[in-house]
């Protein structure tokens, strides 16, 4: 069976200004781009970006990516979803490991506790290593990359199918950010963004060292939307290139980056 269209969407990190996130949305929903994101970090939940967003933006899908599990256990994710007024059908949660000693079990244990307490909302699971890929495709509603380069990403990909393929049923979707800069400091913002991720810990580490690329290539840095648009097109195995835009956290600069990596 063909694979769907491939789809945009654009991703923050959570705690951007209010001021911003309404604009912010209003241009990615016109400009074509399926879901806008978010991320979590302990500073600020991406549930309360999304809520932002969705003030302004009634028909753009939302997405949260990732919220670490031991950090923010299912009932806690529920409740936010419910204080926030967010609708289960727009939603897609992102969630992954983090410090938890065996990853891998813990992660196919928490997806029936989410399934419960969150009815209707669809779940995504973040993958990087062969065997997180594969139980993403198994028992997920999508898989979410990160950090990865084109060629990763499609190896990463055939993880992802054959856990599906295993548990019977297609393939989900699969999700992956792409951290975006565009203009003349376009390689500074892209390089500083990962030198800061690449020795945050081993769980960053080790898949960076497996990529073997040097420092400040993993993602898009250009000159241009043109530039920027043959680097994205690269990224052939995600069914939806997240682009994550590295721009001030002002109005103007992330809307003329989402304008620039908008779907061509």
């Amino acid at each position: 069976m063909s694979r769907p269209a491939q789809q945009r969407a654009f991703g923050v990190a959570a705690g951007l200004p209010a001021e911003v996130c309404g604009p912010l949305a209003e241009t990615c929903e016109a400009a074509g781009y399926a879901s806008i994101w978010a991320n979590d970090h302990p500073g600020a939940k991406g549930l309360e970006t999304l809520a932002e967003f969705a003030k302004t933006a009634d028909a753009i899908e939302l997405g949260v990516a990732v919220i670490a599990l031991d950090r923010h256990d299912p009932e806690a994710i529920a409740a936010d979803v419910e204080r926030l007024g967010l609708d289960p059908a727009r939603l897609w949660v992102g969630v992954g490991a983090g410090f938890t000693k065996k990853p891998l079990t813990f992660m196919r244990e928490q997806i029936g506790e989410l399934r419960e307490r969150l009815p209707g909302v669809r779940l995504v699971m973040a993958a990087m290593g062969p065997k997180m890929c594969a139980l993403a495709g198994a028992s997920y509603d999508g898989a979410f990359f990160n950090w990865m380069t084109p060629g990763f990403a499609a190896e990463a990909r055939t993880r992802v199918e054959a856990g599906a393929a295993e548990a019977g049923h297609e393939a989900p979707p699969v999700f992956g950010y792409v951290r975006t800069a565009v203009g003349e400091d376009a390689a500074d913002r892209l390089a500083k963004e990962e030198s800061f991720y690449r020795d945050l810990h081993k769980g960053y580490r080790g898949p960076f060292a497996r990529l073997g690329e040097p420092e400040g290539t993993v993602g898009v840095a250009a000159a241009d939307r043109d530039e920027a648009q043959g680097k994205l097109s690269a990224y052939e195995a995600l069914d939806v290139i997240v682009v994550r835009g590295l721009a001030s956290a002002r109005v103007e600069p992330m809307t003329a980056l989402a304008r620039a990596a908008a779907p061509a």
